[in-house]
């Protein structure tokens, strides 16, 4: 099920109140695939400078003035490699209702409409079954599994690494 209820937009400025109580919320339910954060991540400042980072593409599920979910692209290369990382989170609540599906979707479509990019990649650890299935609902193919790849939890954390290539031509000459 695919959830199309919940606007999905691009970020805004004004979200790193909202941002801000939507990661205090989540704290807990995100803390196992999370790096560990400082109490000053939790703050509007800090989500204003998140936000405000260019080297971050970041979209929201919005419910009325709440953030419920984020998806990001970072680690953006353009040039002949035209490649990203993907990241996404949704809100305890809204879990299991399609969103982190509609999320990838929505961001691989931007990716290669609106970036012109032929590749997308995301990483799991390896326990993390739900997003597997994602990834693997949106086209994503598992390429590897990398050792102590990031830190997580308070530990280094292996990680299945996947890819989803959006097109076969040649890359475009958009920025």
């Amino acid at each position: 099920m695919v959830n199309d209820s919940l606007p999905f937009r691009p970020a805004r400025a004004e979200d790193a109140g909202p941002l801000a109580e939507a990661q205090l919320r989540n704290r807990v339910h995100m803390g196992p695939w999370s790096p560990h954060r400082t109490a000053d991540y939790y703050t509007p400042e800090a989500q204003a400078q998140l936000l405000a980072d260019p080297a971050h593409l970041r979209w929201h599920f919005v419910d009325g003035r709440d953030i419920v979910g984020q998806a990001t692209l970072s680690t953006l290369v353009l040039g002949p490699f035209r490649s990203a990382s993907l990241g996404y989170w949704i809100d305890a609540e809204y879990t299991g209702r399609g969103l982190a599906t509609r999320a990838v979707a929505e961001v691989c479509r931007a990716a290669l409409e609106d970036l012109g990019l032929h590749r997308i990649e995301a990483c799991t650890m390896l326990s993390n079954a739900g997003s597997q299935r994602v990834l693997r609902k949106c086209g994503f193919e598992l390429i590897g599994t990398a050792p102590n790849y990031l830190h997580i939890d308070g530990a280094w954390r292996d990680h299945h690494l996947f890819q989803r290539i959006l097109h076969d031509g040649p890359p475009n000459t958009a920025p």
